[in-house]
């Protein structure tokens, strides 16, 4: 899995910072009160290390006479641009909550944010034993309270930075029903920009092809591992709702983001830097992101873990049940465990899609990324 270490340093800069408000009498300094942090809401679920493996499909720009893609076979078909896909492993570190974040208002009065700060890697897995960092993001989650000017139910917003030179200020709202995620498919297909309902196929999205421009090439190997197949490739959230359906998931929240929301919700948006965009209209793009938007459902999971007597002085972990990504438990007993005892757990699960859609000659290609997510770290369970 991708090595968290690496990235925890830097969620530690937030640890012992506490958001106020500053007084307006220095000597109410000397006799503040502590004040309740604002509600979490939706994203109380973001909190420690969470690492997990998933799936990246991005159809990258080719310049074909200056900076063609150098492939094993000769490909055919539309030379414009190369599908990569990537085997994925994900750390998604969460700090503590910031507190209360004030923010002023004039039509109406002073809200109090909270957020979250997040850092998250990915690293390409395709070849085994030859990871490749394809993703870095720092981010904050917010959750914001129910608002009078404008009129809005409370609502959450992530924040984020991609050193390709793209931000994203995307808003939305959550939702927490019983039982496991509704998990829609989604569709990789490009087309015209401004017209999604004309979609055009590329060769590079048929499975079985060996000759067209793609990474990997060849994907026979996955086909029979089963993890890059034509399902896969015409639906990737395919991974995400095997996953959820073979396991038993008591509840979720629903977390849905866009940086183009639906009416109510207003604002937020994607900027990019200069290449990215072309021009200033952004009318002839390199690889305009113009869009993202994503679904996060944080998933409680219940399952039933056996506990065998441990060696001597040795502590009790177990790991959990099904494929990887799986979690482990740090089994706490009072008494010493002295044969084979069922005990049932509960414990966080995230998983999450998200599509990007990045605009270059003429059409509009979906960027999609899906990962699931479980604790990096033993999780503690009393019996």
């Amino acid at each position: 899995m991708t090595d968290s270490n690496s990235i925890e340093p830097v969620l530690e800069q937030t640890r012992g910072f506490r958001w106020g408000e500053v007084p307006a009498d220095r000597h109410q300094r000397r006799a503040a009160v502590a004040v309740a942090d604002p509600d979490l809401g939706g994203i109380a679920g973001f909190r420690g290390t969470f690492t997990g493996t998933g799936l990246n499909t991005i159809f990258r720009p080719q310049n074909f006479g200056a900076t063609p893609t150098p492939l094993p076979n000769p490909a055919s078909g539309p030379d414009d641009n190369v599908l990569e896909i990537n085997l994925t492993e994900e750390t998604l570190s969460f700090s503590q909550p910031l507190g209360s974040i004030p923010n002023r208002g004039m039509v109406q009065g002073d809200i109090f944010l909270n957020g979250i700060p997040y850092l998250q890697s990915i690293n390409d897995v395709t070849e085994p034993g030859q990871a490749v960092g394809i993703h870095f993001e720092p981010g904050i989650w917010l959750s914001v309270p129910a608002t009078t000017a404008p009129a809005l139910q409370p609502s959450v917003a992530r924040m984020a930075s991609i050193p390709h030179g793209t931000t994203i200020e995307a808003q939305g709202f959550s939702v927490t029903v019983d039982g496991g995620p509704d998990i829609q498919p989604v569709d990789i297909t490009p087309f015209p920009i401004g017209a999604p309902g004309t979609p055009i196929k590329f060769p590079s999205q048929t499975a079985a092809a060996t000759d067209t421009f793609r990474i990997p090439q060849d994907l026979s190997e996955f086909i029979t591992a089963g993890t890059i197949t034509q399902e896969i490739l015409d639906n990737p959230n395919v991974v995400l709702k095997k996953r959820a359906d073979a396991q038993t998931i008591t509840s979720t929240t629903v977390i849905v983001t866009s940086t183009d929301p639906a009416d109510p919700l207003f604002g937020g948006g994607a900027g990019n830097i200069a290449f990215l965009r072309g021009d200033k209209q952004g009318a002839n793009p390199n690889a305009d992101a113009v869009t993202m938007s994503a679904i996060f459902w944080v998933e409680t999971v219940s399952e039933t873990i056996t506990v065998r007597p441990p060696g001597a002085g040795q502590p009790v972990i177990v790991r959990g049940s099904g494929p990887a990504p799986a979690p482990s438990f740090r089994v706490n007993s009072a008494t010493p465990i002295t044969k084979e005892t069922a005990v049932e757990v509960n414990w966080t699960q995230i998983q999450y899609t998200q599509t990007v859609l990045l605009n270059f000659n003429g059409l509009s290609w979906p960027h999609v990324s899906v990962a699931t997510l479980v604790p990096t770290e033993p999780i503690d369970v009393t019996i």
